[in-house]
């Protein structure tokens, strides 16, 4: 079946949180954010290398949700139930269809970390892939000397199936790095 096809929700709740598609106009939100936690983000993120204009930000926003219409990437916005406000972006990336497999990626914006709801949202997220996408494995790879990134499949009960050496360079200085694969798997 072609994935276009495929039917599923674009939003679901976890306690505390709303998890949903990224939507037209979501560009601000998520720009502050990024703004507010950029130096939290640039060790790790691609993206936090450059400086980015709000407009660059919507015009992302835009992209991920065309790609999540078509089934490409499912890029996730997290957003407090309580008040509404956006707290982090996610998602489910690198998608094989066939198997089905996907990968996890996140980041919180860095005023909000501390609390809880990034493990709350991964949780939820890998709740959703196993119950709605019929996801065979989610895997969570994380940059081995990023101990905040990696604590979170470690919670959740992922097993720590490798370490990739010499598997990337850090975005912010180049330096070789190694990479932590996590999966949990039906």
């Amino acid at each position: 079946m072609n994935p276009i096809l495929k039917e599923f929700p674009e939003e679901f709740s976890t306690e505390r949180l709303l998890i949903r598609m990224p939507r037209p106009g979501d560009g601000k939100v998520v720009y502050d954010a990024i703004k507010a936690s950029i130096d939290e983000l640039k060790p790790w993120l691609p993206f936090a290398q450059q400086e980015q204009s709000e407009q660059d930000v919507e015009l992302n926003i835009r992209e991920a949700h065309i790609a999540f219409l078509k089934r490409e990437d499912l890029r996730l916005l997290v957003f407090l139930k309580e008040t509404g406000e956006f707290i982090a972006s996610t998602g489910l990336h690198r998608i094989d269809w066939t198997v089905p497999k996907f990968e996890i990626g996140y980041w919180i914006d860095s005023r909000q970390g501390g609390k809880g709801y990034m493990t709350e949202a991964v949780n939820g997220i890998s709740d959703f892939a196993f119950q709605e996408l019929h996801a065979r494995r989610v895997e969570i790879r994380c940059d081995v000397k990023n101990y905040k990134s990696r604590a979170i499949p470690e919670r959740l009960g992922f097993t720590l199936e490798g370490t990739l050496k010499n598997d990337d360079l850090a975005p912010d200085t180049k330096e070789i790095r190694d990479t932590c694969i996590y999966a949990k798997t039906v």
